[in-house]
């Protein structure tokens, strides 16, 4: 929904980073479709593509990678100014406008990225990507290498920015914390699926699919839903290519049935879900109180 922070969680290596990367098609698709208003991105015509970078821009995990050493800041910030044909005053005058926005002197944009601390540089990088005016910015670990203190900053900063702009925000992160914080719905991936969707105060206080069950107990235990303990899952991960015909998570759950082994659950509302948006793929899904009281 327009104004809206969707979370993307999920471990290390299960797709987050590649599905941001689908959405803007910076990878090119093997099937699926992407729908952005009138435009399905992944087959997309040039000049659909040109509309549809205006309107979607995103934020990189690295901010120090992601920004070229070479140019000045005031470049950077302008390079999708350019592309859209505003004349050098207009840009100029722009870009002292979006360095205030992020809470950065005009002065910083005569210098280089490497003059600047990882919080600056990702506010550089914030800057950069609200400077054609988009309705989605996807945050990709926005500020999994910074410092925590700077964390809250940049944090606290997007969030002022949406509520200005009226952005929309795919944020992606492993660390369910900082989703609580600033999602209004979550999304939990596994293995390249998503296994369940919830608003956020009801996917943290009653996750339903046993992967979710178990990265919320990983948390630290005052984020934890009352009276649950830290479930450990057996096994490896397994890849995302060559795993058996059914559930990707079966070989890992605490509560894989025989279904499991053979069939694909599709995303659908439960018995357990408090609301109507509140889907999970998995054929016995489950409270955290009946987990726990299992145990």
């Amino acid at each position: 929904m327009t104004g809206e922070t969707l979370g993307l969680v999920g471990e290390s290596g299960c797709g987050k980073s590649t599905l941001a990367r689908l959405v803007l098609r910076l990878i090119k698709p093997t099937a699926g479709s992407v729908q952005f208003d009138d435009i399905d991105v992944l087959t997309a015509s040039n000049r659909q593509m040109r509309r549809f970078r205006q309107q979607a821009q995103i934020v990189f995990q690295d901010p120090f990678g992601s920004l070229d050493p070479r140019l000045r800041v005031e470049s950077i910030v302008s390079e999708g100014m350019t592309h859209l044909g505003l004349d050098r005053a207009a840009r100029k005058t722009r870009v002292a406008e979006l360095l205030e926005l992020v809470e950065l002197s005009a002065t910083a944009a005569d210098r280089f990225p490497h003059e600047f601390s990882g919080g600056q540089r990702q506010r550089i990088s914030i800057a950069r990507a609200i400077a054609v005016s988009p309705r989605l910015v996807i945050a990709d670990e926005p500020v999994s290498s910074l410092d925590v203190s700077v964390q809250s900053k940049i944090l606290n900063l997007l969030a002022e920015l949406q509520e200005r702009l009226n952005l929309t925000y795919l944020f992606i992160s492993h660390d369910m914390s900082v989703v609580r914080h600033v999602a209004d719905r979550v999304a939990v991936m596994y293995l390249g699926k998503i296994v369940e969707v919830a608003p956020a105060d009801e996917l943290f206080t009653n996750p339903l699919h046993p992967y979710t069950q178990a990265l919320l107990s990983s948390v630290p235990a005052l984020h934890r839903p009352h009276g649950t303990k830290r479930i450990k899952l057996s096994g490896d991960v397994p890849t995302a290519v060559g795993t058996a015909s059914g559930c990707q998570f079966a070989s890992r759950c605490f509560r894989a049935i025989d279904r499991c082994k053979d069939e694909i659950p599709q995303l659908e509302r439960s018995q357990h879900a408090a609301s109507a948006t509140h889907t999970v793929a998995c054929f016995n899904p489950a409270t955290f109180h009946e987990v726990t009281s299992a145990h």
